[in-house]
């Protein structure tokens, strides 16, 4: 079976650098936005939430540090959480060495910038 990188149905639609490292989408439509999210060692993305849609994550390579409202998980390859619309979420990578890779899975009705509640960034983007 292939992963979600090699899939050749899928290509690049959108790619985008950001201070914790870049994503790509790879499928979207109405109602689904899928990406390949890569993390550097050591990064992490904002506290946050969305009102307009829900998250699924799978781990395709390294560790992730998962937190949703006030729980915090720790996902390895192929284990997957979901993010509920409204819930506050984070994505973290804590190895020194390894980027994180997941495939994100977003579903709902709206997949733009303005819909992510910053409730705590390292990048001052709040």
């Amino acid at each position: 079976m292939k992963s979600w990188t090699e899939l050749s149905d899928y290509q690049d639609l959108n790619s985008e650098v950001r201070p914790w490292g870049n994503f790509r989408e790879i499928y979207k439509n109405n109602f689904i936005n899928d990406k390949i999210i890569e993390v550097n060692p050591e990064s992490r993305l904002s506290l946050q939430s969305h009102k307009k849609r829900e998250e699924h994550w799978i781990v395709q390579e390294g560790r992730a540090t998962v937190t949703v409202n006030d729980d915090t998980f720790e996902l390895g390859i192929d284990e997957h959480i979901h993010i509920p619309v409204g819930a506050i979420h984070r994505l973290e990578n804590k190895s020194p060495i390894r980027p994180l890779k997941i495939v994100e899975i977003q579903q709902g009705t709206y997949f733009g910038e303005d819909d992510i509640v910053r409730y705590q960034d390292d990048y001052n983007r709040i």
